[in-house]
């Protein structure tokens, strides 16, 4: 199924002890302040400037490592980002389980990503997602070894709602290529959702590959740092869209 309308290019921003940090292949204790021309590792607002700009994406993915691994959060600093960066859509993954974890970061009207690793159960995701309906995201999380959470989600796709992020962990950061057959596979049977790849793009050319899948977008961080993708290139794939 081809998935009609702009093909989004997605920045990611990855927050880690209050600052931005280099994701690669879900090794999250791993993580190291980023390298990136867009500003220092501690001054996230430049990084995000710098991202929107290169991309002229309308939206900015935030990963709030901290509470992905229960050591805290980066609440008020993602606050002081929304502020900031008005007309930006924020979408935020900080390690959702349940309603009453969603309901803390509520106040920043923004759309919450939920993790399929940080679910105990099937139940978890059907309470959230009947409790917040569209305003949430489901991310499908794989890594070397597989699916991460609960099974019934990567398996029936009547649970998903309609933004769906097929997330392989093991090659964020990697440069090693997106997991063309697994995205492919989920665009598939996507049936109403859109689809949003993630996880291992190297360049332009991945992202002409993942758009002609029929993929509603993708997220990319590590090439954009590195100037591997341009914004005359993803200019170009809006054009190719559109033709």
């Amino acid at each position: 199924m081809t998935q009609m309308g702009k093909f989004a290019v997605i920045p990611t921003l990855d927050l880690k002890g209050g600052v931005v940090v280099h994701a690669r292949a879900g090794n999250r204790a791993d993580y190291r302040p980023i390298a990136s021309p867009f500003g220092a590792a501690d001054d996230p607002l430049s990084i995000a400037r710098g991202l929107l700009s290169t991309t002229g994406s309308a939206i900015l993915y935030i990963a709030d490592l901290d509470a992905i691994a229960g050591t805290g959060d980066h609440f008020e600093l993602v606050r002081g980002l929304a502020d900031a960066l008005h007309g930006t859509e924020l979408w935020i993954d900080a390690g959702f389980s349940n309603i009453s974890s969603c309901a803390f970061w509520l106040p920043l009207e923004a759309t919450l990503v939920i993790g399929s690793e940080t679910l105990a159960g099937i139940e978890s995701w059907v309470e959230i997602h009947d409790g917040f309906g569209e305003s949430v995201a489901l991310s499908l999380d794989f890594d070397a070894a597989g699916n991460r959470g609960p099974e019934p989600l990567f398996n029936d796709p009547s649970l998903w709602p309609g933004r769906v992020i097929v997330m392989s962990l093991a090659k964020v950061g990697t440069g090693t290529g997106p997991d063309l057959e697994r995205v492919e596979r989920y665009i598939g049977a996507a049936g109403h959702c859109r689809i949003y790849a993630a996880g291992g793009v190297r360049n332009a050319r991945d992202l002409t590959a993942i758009m002609a899948l029929g993929a509603a977008g993708v997220l990319v961080g590590t090439s954009l740092h590195s100037g591997a993708i341009t914004p005359k290139e993803i200019a170009a794939l809006s054009r190719e869209r559109r033709s």
